[in-house]
């Protein structure tokens, strides 16, 4: 039994640095949804494109959200979290990898405007809209592409998470 622990530990340990690789490395990168689920965050909860909350965390696959230039990121959002009315200044694209994320457009948290948003869903945030999300109870993985610089700003100050 001690022979399979020692193979296993190496293998596993390497499994996990060659998602990280796929990632990081020279602009090629193939991750299944179980790679996408292992990956971690590097950034904290003021990452930009993301929106301040501790909830999300955002992995960069491509490119770089602060500056000028095509990016991707992955959201990783907890269960039972609700954000409030925030805009990007640039245009995006998304696709809901996994959960049910609710979303909608407006300029304050409304839940009758939430439309459910199951795996396999797409939707766009319009540079300079107002909208605002929530998850379930279960947590959502959300791939985001735009041309930054991104950046986030609420509606209401006291809802920007990075101000309290």
């Amino acid at each position: 039994m001690l022979s399979i622990r020692t193979f296993l530990l190496p293998v596993l340990l390497f499994s996990v640095g060659a998602v990280q690789a796929q990632v990081s490395g020279n602009g090629q990168f193939r991750l299944n949804l179980t790679e996408i689920k292992a990956l971690k965050s590097s950034s904290g909860a003021n990452a930009p494109g993301s929106s301040n909350y501790s909830a999300v965390k955002e992995i960069v696959v491509m490119g770089d959200p602060s500056k000028q230039g095509i990016y991707t990121i992955l959201l990783k959002i907890a269960p039972n979290t609700k954000i409030a009315a925030h805009l990007h200044p640039d245009q995006r694209a998304a696709t809901v990898l996994s959960g049910t994320w609710y979303f909608g457009y407006g300029d304050k948290f409304d839940k009758t405007q939430l439309k459910a948003l199951p795996a396999g869903s797409i939707y766009s945030e319009v540079a300079g809209q107002n909208h605002f999300a929530m998850t379930g109870k279960e947590p959502v993985i959300v791939e985001i592409t735009g041309f930054g610089p991104s950046g986030v700003t609420y509606v209401n100050v006291q809802d920007d998470p990075s101000h309290k």
